[in-house]
């Protein structure tokens, strides 16, 4: 099957993409732009339409705001599970979230609610001093809280936390690696995140019982 082009509307580089997996009828999308006015972030769905019906894509906008008037580098779904919860939250109504990293040196946690997406996040997390290059949203399943993981120009990651629904977020410094950060990825069990820097190292850090990170080892390659 040929490769399809599709027309996001973007007007300069498309930094990242993520699709969801909550297992309803659209497959979603999502870019974030650079250079877009007022940094837009734009929402694309694959929809069925019926066993005999044609299927079309459709597409929507999240704007940034308030926001990263210079650009959205990175964007991570939520889990489509409950914290806690050793099954999925329901197929026919899930919670839809993301997190997004920007220029602006902020994450912010967004929410699809009553048709709209909107910030769920006041104010905007902001503990970085540089540009957030990553996010990565940890996957939850028996976990007992939401976790965000940060990277960072400023050579920092840092773990978001929330214990349940309209909590606030608390941010905890991994570790400042003393060079930029440029990737962050959680294991399946999100208990296990690894970590990619500016110094050619790829580590794997895990939470102890204090609530302490650790090294678990160096990725050699």
């Amino acid at each position: 099957m040929p490769g399809q082009k599709i027309e996001t509307g973007h007007q300069d580089v498309v930094h990242d993409v993520a699709m969801d997996y909550y297992g309803i009828c659209e497959f979603y999308f999502l870019g974030s732009s650079r250079a877009w006015p007022l940094s837009c972030m734009w929402i694309l769905g694959w929809e069925h339409l019926g066993l005999h019906g044609k299927s079309r894509w459709w597409m929507g906008q999240i704007t940034n705001r308030p926001g990263s008037p210079i650009g959205v580098t990175s964007v991570s779904w939520a889990p489509s599970t409950a914290p806690g919860a050793l099954v999925g939250s329901g197929l026919l109504d899930p919670v839809q979230k993301l997190a997004s990293g920007g220029c602006d040196n902020t994450v912010k946690v967004w929410k699809f609610d009553n048709g709209t997406w909107r910030m769920d996040c006041f104010p905007a997390l902001s503990m970085h001093t540089d540009w957030v290059r990553d996010v990565a949203w940890a996957p939850n399943l028996g976990l007992p809280k939401s976790t965000i993981a940060s990277a960072s120009q400023d050579g920092k990651v840092i773990i978001w936390t929330a214990v349940k629904e309209g909590d606030r977020w608390d941010g905890k410094v991994l570790k400042d690696f003393g060079a930029p950060v440029w990737r962050v990825s959680w294991s399946l069990t999100g208990n296990i995140l690894a970590v990619a820097d500016g110094k050619n190292n790829v580590t794997l850090w895990k939470e102890a019982v204090d609530g302490e990170w650790q090294q678990v080892t160096t990725v050699e390659p």
